[in-house]
This record gives C-alpha cells, structure tokens and sequence, in this order.
C-alpha cells in the first residue's frame, strides 16, 4: 500500500508504532520496522543521551529498516538534556523523529539540517496547524479515544480526523483507538495517510514489557479506562486498577484543592514496576480505550501482515463491492 506516509519515511506499511514510555525500545521499533512499519525507539524511557545512542546502535544491530526516535517535550523539575538527545539522534542516523508534547521548534533547525523527517503528535486541529507552521513534515493525529494523554478538547476521531483533513496541507497519520484492518481503512477514508499504534503494539509478543501487562490488555474491555488528573489539566487515560480508583477518589475529594504532589504514589516512578515486574496495582499506566478491539498476543509480523491484509481486503472488497458497476 502506497500512501504519502509510505513515500516520506521509506516503508513498507502506511503503519506507525507510537513511542511508549518503557515499551519503546529497539526490541519492538525494530519488530516493527522489519514488518514494514515504523518502529520507534522512546528517547526519554533511557536515562541520558549516551543510553539513547547504545539503544539506536542495538536497533540497528536488529534492523536495516528505517526507524525513529520519540522525543517528548513535558515541563519537568529536572529539565531533560534535549541537545544531547537531539545529537544522539543525528549521529546515530536515525531518519525519523516523532515528537510529542510542547512545541518542538527548537530542536527543529538540527534535525532538518540532518535530512531528519519530523511528525508531531497533536491532540487538536490547532496544534496540527501549528507544527505545520513551524515546518514539521507530517502529524500525528491523536483522538480522545487514545491511551495517554488526549488534551481537554474531548474530540473522537470520527470529527478530529476529516477536521485535520479540511486544515492541514502536510500528510498526516491517525492516532488513538487504532488496532486492526478497519482501523486503517477507516483512517485512509478519513483523511489520514496511515495510522500510529501504540496500546495494540504493547500486547505483542516483541513488546519488552511483562507478561501481566500484556494480558491486562487482552481482558480488558472499552469500558475499563479512566481519565485521571483531569483537575490538574494534565488528563491521561489509563487502565482502571486499584491505585487508579483510589486517585480518582482523592480528585473527588480533593476537588479544586488536589496537588500533583497529592497524587504522587499513584503516578510518580511507577511504570518500571508495572512494564517489568508485573506490579499491575503500583500505579496509573497509559492504556488506550481500543484494548476492547485486542483479543490476542501476537507477534509484530503476524499483526502488521494481518491488518494489511484486512484493509486491502475491505477496500477491494467489501468496499468497491459497494459501488454500481
């Protein structure tokens, strides 16, 4: 399948694999990426830029296909070295940079310089227009359904997608409640030129992290993500378990009082306990609404090739089929 995304980034599939915090590592990016999608190494998951440039060397030890580098921008206590990220990128020949969170014009002019495509992860029609502004080559289109954090605009795809269509010149991907062959298509007829997983790629079998966390996804449904810390204007959607009912309960009580420090057992340095030693109640962890449409542990080529297969399927198909001959 040929799409804008295929053409810019140099791959197979018009398939992207979001950058997780504590699942994105050469393992999965390059899983991915030897299936014809994009993987993508989370930069701010390795603890300084010299970790960062010996996980991009090991995911080229694993693949000679195109991958990328998430690079989240957040307000921190400790600001992140983000020059020294952005070198690592560069000298490792990295040819791709997603990047998510605040505006990511500084970083822009090296990367560029690089030949370094960039796509932003935006959660409005606005911040698209903005990264498109700014010069960013593609975006990521995040819904409200996605895992993470969604925004305050509440905006399902069904409107962000054709919106982002109606505004945007640069190519852009559909992001959030994405998990299958319908996911694609739906995306394509949208508007989108592919689409970017992240909560499907966590229940894989490449996917670095515990065997709980997988089949946490499995058996949940639609109905058993919670938006927390909504009050702080800092929403994430996460997997309902015993500590995510108990922040929630705190919100309640707390109301317009609640302070980030109020909450931090819940979501501070939890996800290495839960992604590596299965700990599913030691806090809030990212997980889309689309864990409903998982069913199944796969590996990355058996999803990629199957999804692939599913959406050419409904085009030729059931689609075309559709239409007077």
């Amino acid at each position: 399948m040929k799409t804008k995304i295929t053409e810019m980034f140099g791959i197979q599939h018009p398939i992207i694999q979001g950058g997780m915090h504590h699942v994105g590592y050469a393992e999965l990016a390059a899983a991915v990426s030897n299936a014809g999608g994009l993987g993508i190494i989370t930069a701010l998951t390795q603890p300084n830029p010299e970790a960062l440039a010996e996980e991009i060397r090991r995911c080229h030890e694993m693949t000679d296909k195109p991958f990328g580098v998430n690079v989240t921008f957040l307000p921190s206590v400790n600001t992140p070295d983000y020059p020294g990220y952005i070198k690592a990128i560069i000298d490792g020949g990295v040819k791709v940079v997603e990047t998510a969170g605040n505006n990511p014009q500084q970083v822009l002019p090296p990367l560029q310089e690089a030949g370094i495509k960039v796509i932003h992860k935006c959660t409005s029609v606005r911040h698209a227009l903005k990264a498109e502004s700014i010069g960013c080559d593609a975006a990521s289109v995040d819904g409200f359904e996605c895992g993470g954090h969604p925004g305050e605009d509440d905006v399902p795809n069904f409107i962000l997608l054709p919106r982002a269509a109606e505004e945007l010149t640069i190519p852009f991907v559909a992001s959030g409640g994405m998990a299958n062959g319908r996911s694609l298509t739906a995306a394509l007829a949208m508007g989108a030129e592919g689409m970017n997983m992240g909560t499907r790629f966590i229940a894989t079998q490449e996917a670095p992290v515990h065997e709980r966390v997988k089949q946490a996804i499995v058996a949940a449904s639609e109905l058993d993500t919670r938006l927390v810390m909504r009050p702080l204007r800092n929403t994430e959607r996460v997997l309902t378990n015993d500590a995510v009912e108990r922040l929630l309960e705190k919100e309640k009580r707390l109301g317009d009082d609640l302070k980030f420090e109020d909450i931090l057992d819940e979501v501070a340095g939890v996800y290495p306990r839960i992604m590596k030693e299965g700990e599913m109640d030691a806090g809030a962890w990212s997980c889309g609404m689309v864990a409903g449409l998982i069913h199944d542990v796969p590996t990355v080529k058996e999803l990629i090739d199957r999804t692939m297969a599913e959406s050419e399927g409904l085009i030729r198909d059931r689609l075309a089929g559709m239409l007077d001959s």
